[in-house]
Order: structure tokens, then sequence, then C-alpha cells
């Protein structure tokens, strides 16, 4: 498992969409991405490149790993590979998470969300 000065100061934009996907549930791949979409409303879409790429950076990392048993035997199939966040990926993920919330905080103090799209 990675030291803590391995961890990123900040997660990337799709790596936190993977661990958040993964927060509540072990899913495969097509699992992940079709969660993100319909959390984001279609607005957060990974292409095949950035959800592999970025599943390898969170598995070397130690942030998630391959999931022992299939959540559903039914729907098992070879093919597929499970993943599941780790106690450190957690860690990782609400760390982030606490991140953004300052930020929103800050935008807020600073009327950034009260304006208008686009002025």
């Amino acid at each position: 498992m990675p030291r803590r000065s391995d961890w990123p100061h900040s997660l990337t934009p799709a790596a936190f969409q993977i661990l958040l996907a993964l927060a509540d549930a072990d899913r495969h791949g097509l699992g992940i991405v079709e969660e993100i979409e319909s959390r984001t409303g279609g607005e957060t879409v990974l292409g095949p490149g950035s959800l592999y790429g970025t599943i390898k950076r969170l598995r070397e990392t130690g942030l998630i790993c391959e999931a022992e048993r299939v959540p559903d035997p039914s729907e098992s199939d070879p093919r597929r590979r499970y993943y599941t966040i780790t106690p450190f990926g957690r860690e990782a993920l609400a760390r982030e998470a606490r991140r953004l919330e300052v930020m929103v905080h800050v935008a807020k103090s600073k009327a950034v969300l009260d304006q208008e799209p686009g002025r």
C-alpha cells in the first residue's frame, strides 16, 4: 500500500467520480460509467480510455482494488472485473470532498454562485 506522502494533494475529476461511484457498491467498468452518468444527469461521461486509465492509477495507488466477489452472481460474466473502494480510497474521497466543500463555501462567500450563467 502506498505511503500517505504518495497521495495526490487532490484527486482528478475522473478519479473523484469513480471513487464516488464505488462508495456505495462494488461495480464493473460499465456500471461505474452508468452510475456517473445517472448521478450527473449526463454531464459527466467517461470514455473507455479515461475510465480504465484512471482505474489503473487508482489500483496502483491502493485507492481501489478488484472485488473478491461479484455483487450479483446472476450477472456474472468472467470478462467483467468488479472494483471496490479500499479504506485508503475512502479516506482520499472524504478528503477531496472536504476540499471541494471549502471551495464551494468560498465561492458562495464571493457571490460566485449567485451570478447567472454566462455573466
